[in-house]
């Protein structure tokens, strides 16, 4: 006589546990579970955070990490975030600090002397065995790179074909590329500094002073008072240094904007090393070799991926590698652009790719005697521009 089993009770003879209560519990259980992973993840970052945080304040090289991230912001709109990163009083101090030694790297008088072919000449000079050396063009542009960055070296082997121009119309700078093209340039790069609000400035109002053509087209200094310029003489040779107006009228300085530090002085680096390098941003330098080629350096930055920028110390090596015996920093960021031909060929860190509205710029000409550059701040004081106003 046989026995039938129901599927519930054979269930349980096989040893298997019954549906029922047990699958609430196991739920729980696996929630519990679920929990506990999350609660040791969390603990997991929060000791990760801690044990970061103690790095970046308690050790010399997360303080190193530290400044160099204040530095790259005090170069940028968001500077008021370096104090969360290294304190206001140290963010103070430390401005003071590179402000006061930018003034010192620009006391030493330069007196490197540069060695040009005679104006006018309308051959190429021989070379040693008497043959006609071949004639360097006007403009040569090498792609340059290195950790982290990535940009161009300009070289203007003609120093006397370059010009400072200026915005055509008053109460709003204008973009290099467009000054180039007006005026007939076959290239350029950006030049001083300029008032700008918030970081959001109409690029008109300069800082310190512009000249050009050897006239003064701008100053906000008084006659005694001094500045840190960038410029070219009317010989060719290039003039970096903190001077007054009447030594830059005795010096014969026809070209030059106010920016700073000088980096270079009589074949010399002044920067010791990337620690004193100001941050990492985009960069625009100005150099010259003995022969009289100006050299301009423009180096990307603010953009993952293709460039996050450079420190002075960077530019400096680039220009010392290139023969550089002067060399000195213009502004830099987002004014960062450099135009040949008519095109912009590096990445500006802007929304337009043209890059921003300016008060000046370095541009080279085949025929500078024939560029029509007007100075746009005749008949107005410092006081009366707004540099806020578009």
């Amino acid at each position: 006589m046989s026995t039938r089993v129901s599927a519930g009770t054979a269930g349980v003879a096989r040893g298997k546990r019954p549906q029922g209560k047990s699958a609430p519990r196991r739920a729980a259980k696996r929630k519990r579970k679920r929990f506990r992973r999350t609660a040791a993840v969390f603990a997991l970052l929060l000791a990760l955070g801690a044990a970061g945080a103690g790095w970046l304040f308690l050790t010399p090289s997360g303080t190193d990490i530290r400044y160099l991230v204040a530095d790259t912001l005090i170069t940028t709109q968001h500077r008021k975030w370096a104090k969360y990163i290294i304190g206001q009083h140290a963010l103070d101090t430390r401005v003071q600090a590179y402000q006061a030694q930018f003034d010192a790297m620009g006391e030493e008088r330069d007196t490197h002397e540069i060695h040009t072919p005679p104006a006018g000449a309308s051959a190429p000079a021989a070379d040693a065995d008497g043959e006609a050396e071949e004639q360097k063009p006007l403009v040569e542009i090498e792609p340059v790179s290195g950790h982290g960055y990535s940009g161009y070296v300009m070289t203007v082997n003609d120093p006397t074909k370059i010009r400072v121009a200026v915005p055509a119309k008053p109460g709003r700078g204008e973009r290099v590329a467009s000054m180039a093209q007006r005026t007939g340039a076959i290239a350029g790069v950006n030049g001083g500094g300029f008032a700008d609000p918030n970081w959001q400035g109409n690029g008109f109002q300069p800082i310190g002073i512009v000249m050009s053509g050897g006239k003064l087209f701008y100053s906000d200094l008084g006659r005694s008072k001094s500045t840190q310029v960038v410029g070219i003489d009317g010989s060719g040779k290039m003039v970096a240094g903190r001077y007054t107006l009447d030594e830059l009228r005795q010096m014969g300085v026809k070209e030059a904007v106010t920016f700073q530090p000088r980096i270079i002085v009589n074949g010399k680096g002044l920067i010791k090393n990337a620690a004193d390098g100001w941050g990492i941003a985009p960069r625009t330098a100005m150099g010259q070799r003995e022969d009289g080629a100006i050299l301009f350096v423009v180096i990307d930055g603010r953009q993952p991926g293709h460039s996050i920028g450079a420190n002075l110390y960077d530019v400096q090596q680039i220009m010392l590698a290139h023969g550089a015996v002067i060399a000195a920093n213009l502004d830099g960021g987002s004014s960062t652009v450099l135009v040949k031909d008519g095109a912009v060929l590096n990445k500006p860190s802007t929304k337009s790719s043209e890059g921003r509205y300016l008060p000046s710029a370095f541009l080279v000409f085949e025929h500078p005697e024939q560029a029509d550059i007007r100075n746009v701040w005749e008949g107005l004081k410092p006081g009366d521009i707004d540099p806020a106003k578009w």
